[in-house]
Order: C-alpha cells, then structure tokens, then sequence
C-alpha cells in the first residue's frame, strides 16, 4: 500500500451514493420501462480498523452497495472513496487494498481448490508457494483439513466452499475487507470458526471489514457499529448496544430491527 493511503483515518467513504436500475418488459406492442431505486442518497464513513455490519431486508440494497464499494458497479451519483483514493478514478489501485467474499462464491467448479487459490493469488502477484503455505494455514485455522485442497470444488459441501472463499480473500492481505453474508450455509461450528478468524484478522492485519449479515448475534459479537438498511437508505447506524438501547427496549438488536424496518428478520432470512 502507497504511503498516501496508509495515513488515511477513514478506510471508507461514501457521499450521497444513489444506485438505479432499469427493468424492461412488453404488454403487447408497448414496451414498458420500470425502475428501481436500489441504493438512495447513502452516506457512509468508515474509520480504519473498524467493524462494520450492515443489516437489512432482502432487496433492502446491500449487496448493491457493497458491489459499488468493490468497484464493479458503478454509481449514478455521488462518490466512494477507499483510503482516500477515488473507486472509479483509481480503480486499480482500489483493487490492490481490498477483497470480496460474497454469499454465492465465484469458482472455476471442475479445478482442486488448491488451482482455484494459485489462480486467484497470481492475479495479485502473490508467489504460488507462498499462497499455497498460506491457503493451507487459513483453511487449517478455519477446520478444513489439507486433504480437501485437492478435491475439485464441485465436490465440496457449500460451508466447505465458504471457508474455501474466506481463505482466497485472505491470500492478498487485504486492508479493506468486503464480506458479503460470509457465513451463510455454515453450520454453528464452522461459522463461529469463521467469525473467530474475522476477528483475528483485524487484530494482526490491521484490516477494515464491512460485513452484511443475515445473524444478529454474528452482527452484535463481530461489528463495533451496525447500519441498518431498508429500501436503499440508512434507517440507523450506532453501535450495537445504543441500537438496542434506543430502539430495542432492551429486548435485543433483533426487536430493534424489526422497530426500524417494520419486518422481521429472521422471516426475511427463511425466504432466501
């Protein structure tokens, strides 16, 4: 990482970030165009070394946001910003200092999961023996045994996947990372393995982490503050105690979601 960027206070920036899309369908003759506003007017800042969760219906924005965040949308309006450096303006730069885990992994299916690391560590400059030392201390870490390494990743359970995933975003260091429902199809063992390593890697890496998440105890053990989303805008982002303080009568973040969206969360995570 440049100097420059490194003595940056803020990881993450977002100012008045607005996301639309457009859908178009036909009623005999007439086509008709509908948008949808995914992501309305956002504000964000993020310090460095923060834990930041975002929690939100399904279709509230999240995973719009985070993809503008990782530079592969584009917004329509306003401007995000990662240690100071412009997402669209310095893309490339931007790429180098963060990483991406999302809910459904991106895999080359018929290769090992040892080939999909090398080949995700070569497009970072990362020297295969090094990653392959380093894929296997990861995945050691997160209670995935070696042997799994040479198994093609259509083979693997969807938790093993997940955990493949988490490692191949750690291979690169990353100072921002972006994970998007990181923890979804793990079971209680694994995800809380995977919640201790998040933690570990802000503490030894020095890392930013903005997380979504569908679980609210993920979200309280895991976040220093928690951003609330629905339908493309904040409705709240404190910590989590001021959150159930505030909002939550003390009953939990979970009653304090459902006070600030009007829905339930859990409901919202059955119908995925």
């Amino acid at each position: 990482m440049d100097t420059e960027a490194f003595n940056q206070t803020l990881a993450l920036e977002c100012h008045h970030i607005w996301k639309v899309f457009s859908n178009t369908s036909r009623n005999g003759w007439h086509r008709i165009i509908t948008k949808t506003e995914a992501v309305r007017g956002i504000d964000l800042k993020v310090p460095r070394h923060q834990i930041l969760g975002i929690l939100g219906p399904n279709g509230s924005g999240k995973s719009t946001l985070i993809r503008m965040m990782a530079t592969l949308l584009i917004p329509d309006q306003g401007t995000i910003s990662v240690f100071g450096m412009d997402v669209l303006r310095h893309r490339m730069e931007v790429r180098r200092l963060i990483n991406r885990v999302s809910v459904e992994a991106s895999f080359f299916k018929k290769l090992t999961a040892r080939e999909n690391l090398a080949y995700a560590a070569g497009l970072y400059g990362v020297p295969n023996l090094r990653a392959q030392q380093e894929a296997t201390r990861i995945l050691e870490r997160l209670g995935m045994p070696k042997t799994k390494l040479v198994v093609p990743l259509e083979n693997l359970s969807r938790g093993q996947q997940q955990k493949i995933a988490i490692a191949r975003a750690l291979l690169t260091s990353p100072t921002l990372m972006l994970l998007d429902e990181p923890t979804t199809g793990l079971d209680p063992t694994s995800r809380r393995e995977v919640q201790d390593f998040i933690l570990q890697v802000r503490a030894e890496h020095d890392a930013t982490i903005l997380i979504s998440t569908h679980d609210m105890q993920e979200a309280e053990r895991l976040c220093d503050r928690i951003a609330i989303i629905d339908q493309g805008k904040f409705v709240a982002n404190d910590s989590p105690g001021e959150l159930i303080r505030l909002w939550g009568e003390n009953h939990g973040l979970e009653h304090a979601f459902f006070r600030l969206t009007g829905r339930d969360l859990i409901n919202e995570q059955e119908s995925l």
